[in-house]
């Protein structure tokens, strides 16, 4: 049996008569940058979180900076995030001029320790950005209360978490914004780069669409420097088609993370994904952890078994951040699981017939 770690192309086959229409139409309308399609989509994605503006833009990484320049977060400044993440997290807040300051992870979940950000704000401190990481809301409750306390801006980074749900509330809607990639390999996809913030605030709204449209909200008429961040009309058709079916998706996904717990569990050398209380957990990825991880990786490929790992090294442990001099023991839980974690294949279109081979695979491994 042959597992890949996503199905991009079953879940295509699936859509296909759907997903060729709308590129037809875009073609037919030669509607191929912003227009008609991605303002479509902008609504429709804007009213199923139910917030007031959704900005289109060219990649998940955009959304992120394009965000911290409409806040205004530059030079001097200080923003808190996660170290446990890609890149993209940090190096925008860096690109933006700021410095980015790194706070250790929860031990179970993943996700910004709470407990550890107060002891990392200063006076440079403007915003803090958790990351809703595999899909899992983080405690952002919990850190929304400290950016009240402290009046910092709380922006999420959702890329991995499209209508995940903490408390019933869906992720995004508690900071002044949240951003998104469509990434084709995210629970929402596109078919090439494609992101997006949403947010209620109608001067970061108008700030961030001029920024990414050349600092122009209508042609030849830029009131700033910006920069050329704009989704393509089939990324906004594709997406349109793929909108209706995300709670089904995210759905299964639960369901199919579920079957691997209860098929894996009593193996002590395998720890399986906790899901928070009160929390949605839409499983962009299905993380485990084990000491014998490259071990494990090895031997299911051979299996014919697809596996990741998200992410190998540790964000303040990077090269792009040794000039901040960061020691293992600065971040513990953060280098211990760089080691450990190992995704498996997680898909909407698995059946329970590959879960079952992948578990077996292990199980024989771990005998």
């Amino acid at each position: 049996m042959d597992i890949p770690l996503v199905d991009l192309k079953g879940q295509y086959n699936h859509l296909k008569s759907e997903i060729d229409s709308a590129i037809h139409s875009v073609i037919e309308e030669t509607a191929f940058i912003r227009g008609k399609f991605v303002e479509e989509f902008e609504k429709a994605y804007a009213d199923k979180y139910v917030v007031k503006h959704c900005i289109t833009c060219a990649n998940g990484t955009d959304a992120i900076y394009i965000t911290l320049r409409a806040l205004g977060i530059g030079s001097g400044d200080e923003v808190i995030t996660v170290a446990n993440s890609w890149i993209s997290t940090s190096e925008t807040i860096s690109q933006a001029g700021a410095k980015p300051v790194f706070v250790d992870i929860e031990p179970d979940y993943f996700s910004i320790d709470p407990r550890k950000i107060e002891e990392k704000i200063t006076k440079r401190t403007k915003a803090i950005i958790p990351v809703h990481l595999y899909g899992q809301p983080a405690k952002i409750a919990e850190i929304r209360e400290l950016c009240e306390e402290y009046q910092l801006l709380l922006i999420e980074d959702c890329a991995q978490a499209h209508f995940a749900r903490y408390n019933g509330q869906k992720v995004g809607t508690f900071g002044v914004a949240g951003t998104f990639s469509f990434y084709p390999g995210k629970n929402l996809g596109a078919y090439g780069d494609a992101g997006a913030i949403i947010t209620n605030d109608d001067d970061l709204a108008i700030k961030s669409r001029m920024f990414a449209n050349h600092g122009s909200l209508y042609k030849h008429d830029h009131e700033i420097e910006g920069i050329n961040s704009r989704m393509d009309g089939i990324q906004a058709a594709i997406l349109n088609v793929k909108l209706k079916y995300i709670d089904e998706w995210n759905n299964t996904r639960h369901k199919h993370a579920l079957k691997y717990n209860e098929l894996l569990s009593g193996f002590p050398n395998v720890k399986t994904p906790k899901i928070r209380e009160n929390s949605f957990h839409i499983f962009h990825l299905y993380v485990i952890r084990t000491n014998k991880r490259n071990e494990l990786e090895n031997y299911l490929k051979s299996k014919s078994i697809g596996t990741g790992i998200h992410y190998p090294t540790a964000l303040p442990f990077l090269p792009a951040y040794k000039h901040l001099a960061h020691k293992p023991y600065d971040f513990p839980i953060a280098h211990e699981y760089q080691d450990e974690i190992l995704s498996l294949p997680m898909f909407p279109e698995l059946s329970d017939d590959q879960i079952e081979y992948v578990v077996n695979s292990i199980k024989e491994f771990l005998k």
